[in-house]
């Protein structure tokens, strides 16, 4: 990992973009055809770019609305659900297609059990009596902004809880927002049936993590 992390640096002061978004991708060689590639060489490829807001910037401002995924996150005991995997996206990509053809933003995942996930490349927060909830990072990816955000949140000594949240408790939250690389911290006004109203909390973090990642200087942020 100190390799990449060197790399990825590099990468951005070669290309002059100290606020960039950083992708890096690994994958095998091409040497054997077959679901055996033990011999298989390994490639790196880490790419920068100035990547404006994941969403309308107005919209971000009064919550994005977001529909509900008819595919659902995959039970971890039958692919690498906590890796950040190619394959996975699939449905993932699927499920955004239809959500943006139907008009909204991104659609909510619930897991193969029927509980609230994430998005389709998002991680999901609500906010209830000062408290911010989040579901259990099980069978999706532990995101760095989710991370990122949970560790905010406990700086202003919000308190935060990682449970199981099924999709009928969404009435009980006043606010949403979800986080990601792309997405940072986007407030949610609107998930099928549910309303919310972007408040203090959603704000507040959101504004500690443009502070957290952008310096004069300039971070970049890492996906």
């Amino acid at each position: 990992m100190a390799e990449i992390d060197a790399a990825k640096n590099l990468v951005v002061e070669k290309n002059k973009q100290p606020n960039a978004y950083i992708r890096a991708i690994a994958w095998r060689g091409s040497e054997q055809l077959g679901v055996s590639a033990q011999s298989n060489a390994i490639h790196l490829a880490i790419a920068t770019w100035e990547w404006p807001s994941y969403f309308d910037p107005a919209q971000r401002l009064k919550g994005i609305r977001i529909t509900n995924a008819e595919y659902r996150r995959p039970d971890p005991r039958t692919a690498p659900a906590l890796a950040k995997a190619s394959c996975l996206y699939a449905i993932c990509t699927i499920e955004k297609h239809r959500a943006e053809r139907m008009g909204y933003a991104d659609a909510m995942m619930l897991d193969w059990q029927g509980r609230v996930a994430e998005c389709t490349g998002a991680n999901m927060f609500f906010v209830k009596d000062g408290k911010v909830h989040t579901p259990i990072a099980d069978c999706f990816l532990d995101g760095i902004t989710r991370k990122t955000a949970i560790a905010l949140a406990k700086r202003r000594n919000i308190e935060v809880v990682e449970r199981r949240i099924m999709p009928e408790e969404l009435s009980t939250f006043s606010e949403c927002f979800i986080t990601g690389t792309a997405a940072e911290i986007t407030a949610v006004s609107e998930i099928g049936e549910w309303r919310f109203t972007p408040g203090q909390i959603t704000k507040q973090l959101g504004d500690d993590y443009t502070a957290e990642v952008t310096t004069p200087k300039g971070k970049a942020a890492a996906a």
